[in-house]
């Protein structure tokens, strides 16, 4: 008997080291303080850059500075990514976002929620980022036809501040079936977000003291879709950590349910690392019991107009100076960049801005749509007009000189030139689909030579003509677009109905390069007028 009293005694023991290691920690009426430092939709920005009116914003050496700021005055302190870390400047496009992860590295990061972007590189080129981050990488919801996590990605996990314990769900938005790179998101599902952090928040309250989620799924203006489809249906989430649609909130968004009048935060900030949020959440018994949020201005920059009609430029906020040890081990990527892409190519008499490529016609979608539409004429191609999507342009051109690191930036991925031959029939169905895409990345920008109403609030298209002419159904169209619309990205799927197709090789960036210098090399914004939106 004594013998099977130990045997009890030490399973006993067991169960109860097995329970403290998946149960939260229970401090019943204490309160919490839990501050979260946060990135969304830094699109390969490692170093400061220019973003309009003036140099030097952003960049991870201030990033640095600034949480080890944080880090010094709070014990408890979670940094996150909402995903995108993928495809923007050439210090990173060059070099695969290793200097990126080099940054995330160095700063502390704890957890990346994958964004839509993570599927641009190879599958190949991903696991290497994946084994190169000192950091986990979450997704819950997309999953191989087994039911398989993506590999060495995590669904969630529970990070142990000893006094108490938080649960992150990482989720990526379904979008991402219709707007990831083809043959790279191939073989695997895209879940429902809802569906998916529903189970998981079950089965994670119990582990942990409170659960957030770190999403990749984007703010829009109501709940259907998006984070506030997510806080309207799993209310019982501490926070949201969102990205992909570049929202610079000034405050949290708050969503209650009706039925519990339970309320869940929603935070995001902005792009490129230009801003971190800063969220100080208190929490006691599982319940959030207050929150304060802000979103903390890298550097960034302000142009004002004073009373005497002269303009300065002001920090947002004030100065931060750079970490020296990572902007040290930074700069080699820099300077082998700087060799490469330093070359003049022309100059821009006005600015070209691309704030608005996702909603409309732009200056900037313009002339990246006339680049495909000359050059691939220039091979007496025959294109009848030439298609770009809003969401493949990341920056505009400011006036004055331009440099083909400009370029690098404007069209950062590696897409080719394409023509793609359409039947007439199967280009209206193209048209059709336009007013679903305003606002969003598929948003069309096009040549010269197409004209076409969009009624958004009827969701219609009207009024297309090509070169002046009706689309005739019967006949084929030959259209100029880049490699990643042509196999069906951003939704196109209409171009997959191809009845011939001819990729020029050429990387799509290299194609406008050749275009300004075949313009002189002085460009300016040609009068707006192809389609409108009514």
């Amino acid at each position: 008997m004594k013998r099977m009293g130990r045997v009890f005694l030490v399973v006993s023991m067991v169960a109860v080291l097995f329970s403290c290691a998946t149960s939260p920690i229970v401090r019943p009426d204490v309160e919490h303080t839990l501050v979260i430092l946060h990135t969304n939709d830094f699109h390969g920005h490692p170093v400061a850059f220019y973003d309009y009116p003036v140099d030097g914003q952003g960049g991870l050496p201030a990033q640095a500075t600034l949480v080890k700021e944080v880090r010094a005055t709070n014990p408890n302190v979670l940094v996150v990514s909402a995903g995108d870390i993928n495809t923007g400047r050439p210090e990173s496009n060059f070099f695969n976002a290793r200097p990126d992860i080099l940054g995330h590295n160095y700063i502390g990061y704890d957890l990346l929620a994958m964004g839509n972007h993570e599927f641009d590189p190879s599958p190949e080129e991903m696991q290497k980022q994946i084994a190169e981050s000192e950091f986990p990488w979450l997704c819950a919801n997309v999953v191989k036809e087994d039911g398989s996590y993506i590999d060495h990605v995590k669904p969630y996990i529970i990070k142990d501040y000893h006094d108490f314990k938080v649960a992150v769900i990482g989720l990526m938005t379904t979008e991402t079936a219709e707007s990831g790179t083809p043959a790279h998101i191939r073989g695997y599902r895209f879940l429902d977000e809802v569906e998916v952090a529903s189970k998981l928040f079950q089965e994670l309250k119990t582990k942990a003291d409170i659960v957030l989620a770190v999403v990749h799924m984007g703010i829009y203006e109501d709940d259907s879709m998006g984070s506030r489809r997510l806080a309207k249906h799993v209310p019982g989430l501490a926070l949201i950590v969102d990205g992909h649609t570049h929202t610079l909130l000034g405050e949290p968004i708050h969503v209650t349910d009706p039925e519990t009048g339970r309320g869940t935060a929603i935070v995001q900030a902005g792009k490129w690392g230009l801003y971190v949020g800063k969220a100080t959440l208190k929490f006691m018994n599982g319940e959030v019991t207050g929150l304060d949020w802000k979103p903390v201005p890298i550097n960034v920059q302000k142009r004002e107009t004073l009373a005497d009609g002269s303009k300065v430029t002001k920090y947002v906020d004030k100065e931060i100076p750079p970490d020296a040890t990572l902007a040290a081990m930074l700069q080699p990527y820099v300077d082998k960049v700087d060799g490469i892409l330093n070359e003049k190519i022309g100059r821009a008499e006005m600015t070209f801005l691309n704030t608005d490529s996702r909603k409309k016609e732009t200056p900037i979608g313009d002339l990246v749509a006339d680049s495909m539409l000359w050059y691939v004429n220039s091979m007496n191609l025959g294109a009848d007009f030439a298609l770009q999507n809003g969401g493949g342009i990341r920056t505009g051109i400011p006036e004055g000189e331009i440099r083909k690191r400009t370029i690098y930036e404007v069209i950062p991925f590696d897409n080719t030139v394409m023509t793609v031959t359409l039947k007439g029939a199967d280009l209206i169905d193209l048209f059709n689909q336009t007013p679903q895409a305003v606002g969003h990345g598929a948003m069309p920008q096009v040549s010269e030579g197409v004209s076409f109403v969009i009624d958004s609030a009827g969701g219609t298209v009207s009024e297309v003509t090509i070169n002046g002419v009706p689309i005739d159904p019967e006949r084929e169209y030959v259209v100029a677009t880049n490699s990643y619309l042509a196999a069906g990205g951003d939704g196109y799927r209409v171009m997959l109905k191809k009845v011939s197709e001819y990729d020029t090789s050429l990387m799509q960036r290299d194609a406008l390069i050749e275009y300004i210098l075949h313009l002189g090399g002085k460009i300016r914004p040609v009068e707006a007028g192809r389609f409108s939106i009514k």
